[in-house]
């Protein structure tokens, strides 16, 4: 096998040193702020298994870019709420960290959730399910 040239976890280091954190006591702190977007980048399966936050918006990993794009035929309302603070999420902050860096380098300003979803419910975060029927 070739050796690359960075390695995914030398791309999060690179992209959590110049991106904004959330650790998850602030953001369970501040779920009630009207101006709160949350944004759930996982899959659709992990949410199902795990559950979500409430009132999350869920915009797939695959889509970010083009749904935050004002120019995009695929744009989102939801990105461009003015006055908005938006915080990205996945399941551990690999993926919301390299989300958000690119993000901001296409000129969009958002933060991530440090530890994603993965300890959200035990430090005491609201978490929703859905029931099967």
């Amino acid at each position: 096998m070739t050796k690359l040239k960075t390695t995914a976890a030398e791309m999060v280091a690179a992209a959590r040193a110049r991106i904004e954190e959330v650790e998850t006591a602030d953001l369970i702190a501040q779920l009630d702020d009207p101006d709160l977007v949350v944004v759930d980048i996982r899959d659709p399966r992990e949410r199902e298994r795990t559950g979500y936050i409430p009132g999350a918006f869920h915009a797939p990993r695959g889509m970010i870019e083009f749904w935050v794009d004002p120019e995009s035929p695929y744009h989102k309302d939801i990105f461009a709420k003015p006055g908005a603070r938006y915080v990205f999420h996945c399941a551990s902050g690999w993926r919301s960290a390299l989300t958000v860096a690119t993000l901001q380098d296409m000129g969009f300003e958002a933060a991530h959730l440090k530890e994603g979803f993965s300890t959200w419910e035990e430090k005491g975060g609201p978490v929703e399910r859905k029931t099967k029927a």
